[in-house]
């Protein structure tokens, strides 16, 4: 004998179990503030008791807007976007979102699937962090969507949206200045990151600038780009050693590659902190217990993150409103390694 399908257990059901209004109940599964902790933990037993499972989309189709929103970062590994991604989490829970997620691994084919799925779950906005090889295309089809979105961490500068991110370059001149003025080195190696993203050539900015007002002329043979990870830091600094004429300090271009520097400098017998000098960008948590601890620029990950949901959420509000560009200023961290 055939069952018969069990009925979908409604929010009205749980109203009744919990002795409250279906309207309580409704504020309580849109983790609204405005209820009682009493209340809603009594309405959380029923739909536990009940197997209530809230039904978002049909929620979004019947008020037309979505409580869901789409943050698209390009490495769920790397610690700098985890405390960025702490920032957006705890901002746009406080407006009772909820996270879809999706990470890139700096993949245009990945940004561009991961953008339709958001699409396609009815997000009712977009946080990206773009891939660095972001083209012309991306811009134009960003522009295209029918959806408020803000850029985090790198700018598209053909796309007139909102943005949160660092001041790049200050970020670069500050450490090289203090390796060129203060520490009195005379080479310093640029090493890490993608030569083709703006973050790079933001930083690269502030390379060249502190070299030309401390009257030093750069060596191009000390620039040496790689794939943004500590692997990437270890192999541009293996080979920026072999140089003829080595750097006596070393700016990176991320604490990662940093990290990675440091382990390169010691199988060649460096000691980093006392042989050369070593200044990441970042400031992630593991950089004050690493060793030697670093010297870093603190880019402030979980602001920006706190910033840029905060700014989306307002632009969900505000369809209309003003663009945005919110410029976070860096400040560098002494430690041990410089």
């Amino acid at each position: 004998m055939m069952k018969t399908p069990q009925r979908r257990v409604t929010l009205q059901d749980v109203a009744n179990h919990a002795g409250v209004s279906r309207a309580t109940a409704s504020l309580i599964v849109r983790n609204s503030p405005k209820v009682a902790e009493k209340t809603r933990e009594k309405v959380l037993k029923s739909m536990k008791e009940l197997g209530y499972v809230y039904d978002r989309v049909a929620a979004n189709l019947r008020s037309q807007s979505s409580t869901t929103i789409g943050t698209i970062i390009t490495d769920v590994g790397n610690t700098f976007f985890a405390q960025f991604l702490l920032g957006v989490h705890q901002e746009l829970e406080k407006y009772g979102y909820t996270v879809l997620l999706g990470t890139t691994f700096d993949s245009l084919q990945d940004q561009e699937r991961l953008i339709s799925t958001m699409l396609e779950n009815r997000v009712g906005g977009i946080l990206l962090c773009p891939v660095s090889s972001s083209s012309i295309e991306t811009v134009e089809r960003i522009k295209q969507l029918d959806i408020p979105i803000v850029l985090g961490i790198r700018e598209l500068p053909d796309l007139a949206c909102d943005y949160v991110g660092l001041d790049y370059q200050a970020g670069a001149y500050t450490a090289v200045k203090y390796l060129l003025e203060k520490k009195k080195h005379k080479r310093v190696a640029f090493i890490g990151g993608i030569s083709d993203s703006s973050t790079w050539q933001e930083r690269m900015n502030g390379y060249q600038k502190a070299h030309e007002e401390a009257g030093i002329p750069i060596d191009k043979s000390l620039i040496l780009d790689s794939e943004p990870t500590r692997e990437g830091g270890l192999l541009a600094v293996e080979k920026i050693m072999k140089h003829p004429e080595p750097p006596t300090a070393i700016f990176c271009f991320s604490d990662l590659i940093a990290f990675g520097a440091i382990i390169g400098l010691r199988k060649m017998g460096y000691q980093p902190g006392e042989d050369i000098d070593i200044v990441g960008f970042d400031n992630i948590p593991e950089a004050e217990i690493s060793y030697p601890p670093l010297t870093t620029i603190s880019s402030f990950a979980q602001v920006t993150g706190t910033k840029a949901a905060n700014l989306l959420h307002q632009r969900i509000r505000e369809p209309v409103r003003e663009r945005q560009r919110i410029i976070i200023k860096p400040q560098l961290i002494k430690r041990e390694s410089s």
